[in-house]
């Protein structure tokens, strides 16, 4: 273990959140001394408003050995903090021919998940699978056994106190970077040296070399979420679980010809999901509430109010997929994070020497962050 010293560091990296944590934890592990800026006290952001879900199965064939990459290391994370964690897999719930020829259509052309045991199931093991998933009009489920449940409320602030523990990593929560001229980084508790900067700023791309932002097109997502109480008795959600709006989100299902109809046919039954962005997926988090969301809503600036409508179609659909013991609301939050408008998984700039910015993970941040900073920092080795 390296520790920062008089302000001076290999490596500082901006942004508190988990593209910024992952690459702290790349830059450590190469044995460079490493110093975390971020503006807040404490991550606030995008990083701890999700479903904490490790999605592999989202990824198309370019990102899942990413998404996999990642998924070890949140594993091991998980072993040295002993934050809560289940390797759950999930369940795509089938309910109509027009999902069930996008499932197959996905199993059939795409060998790297049937690899890792991606399959369809019968109703009857989708039975066994979940007793969420409510069983009238089931045809199947799409399972995949890669996806990881961590509750990122609990989990961001382990994977902090990892860095600072066991790799020196000096943490400068509530300190803003207010400009970088290499070797000098200007933050609001002084000036520190660095020889690399990776500028992982999230939702507030706008304060570090906005130029950058603005060629790429980046804009905030806005998406709707909801968390019941505590289920009963030690209720186990099991796998993750979704339907068939998440066929129509995932990249992961795009190539497939068979999507045309299954978006036609959503079109028209349900209006209103598909103008909000609604898909919806069901994680829990490790004081037994099951989260539900999201919806999606794309544009530079958002209303900070939260919609009744979208909240209501959510837990509509929700309802006609799935069922849990215990259905109050206990809360109600949206979550804002950077996207990009082309469909690229993410914005890796270097605007000037020594300088990195890692923006635009969309909604898969958790999924693909640490995969991602390995291969940003593999030069720091």
């Amino acid at each position: 273990m390296t520790h920062t010293t008089d302000r001076t560091a290999d490596v500082a990296v901006v942004g508190g959140g988990i593209v910024g944590l992952a690459h702290a934890l790349a830059a450590a592990r190469t044995g460079a001394r490493v110093v975390l800026f971020e503006r807040d006290e404490r991550a606030v952001g995008a990083s701890i408003r999700n479903f904490g879900l490790v999605w592999p199965v989202g990824q198309p064939a370019g990102l899942y050995e990413r998404a996999l990459r990642s998924r070890d290391v949140w594993l091991d994370t998980a072993k040295r903090t002993g934050v809560w964690h289940v390797e759950s897999g999930s369940l795509h719930v089938v309910r109509s021919a027009e999902e069930e020829a996008v499932v197959e259509e996905f199993l059939a052309t795409s060998p790297h998940a049937a690899e890792q045991g991606c399959r369809m199931l019968t109703p009857a093991e989708v039975a066994r699978a979940s007793t969420a998933v409510r069983p009238e009009g089931v045809r199947g489920a799409l399972w995949s056994p890669t996806e990881l449940n961590v509750d990122p409320r609990t989990a961001i602030p382990a994977l902090a106190g990892l860095l600072e523990r066991e790799h020196g990593v000096a943490l400068r929560f509530g300190t803003a970077v207010t400009g970088i001229d290499l070797p000098g980084v200007d933050t609001t508790e002084g000036r520190w040296r660095a020889e690399r900067v990776f500028v992982c700023s999230g939702n507030e791309f706008q304060a570090l070399y906005p130029e950058v932002f603005a060629a790429s097109g980046i804009r905030r997502c806005k998406l709707q979420m909801m968390r019941t109480v505590a289920q009963p008795d030690g209720w186990a959600l099991g796998p993750a679980l979704c339907a068939g709006l998440t066929l129509l989100h995932y990249a992961s299902f795009a190539h497939c010809a068979s999507l045309a109809a299954l978006r036609d046919r959503f079109d028209r039954e349900l209006p209103v999901h598909r103008a909000e962005g609604v898909h919806v997926l069901v994680s829990q988090t490790s004081g037994g509430q099951v989260t539900i969301g999201d919806s999606h809503r794309y544009a530079a600036t958002h209303d900070p109010f939260e919609s009744a409508e979208v909240d209501r179609a959510i837990l509509d659909y929700f309802s006609g997929f799935a069922a849990l013991p215990r259905t109050r609301i206990a809360e109600r939050w949206h979550g804002v994070y950077p996207s990009l408008p082309d469909g690229r998984a993410d914005l890796v700039a270097r605007p000037e020497p020594g300088v990195t910015v890692v923006n635009g993970l969309g909604g898969a941040g958790m999924t693909l962050s640490f995969g991602l900073a390995a291969e940003t920092t593999a030069d720091l080795g």
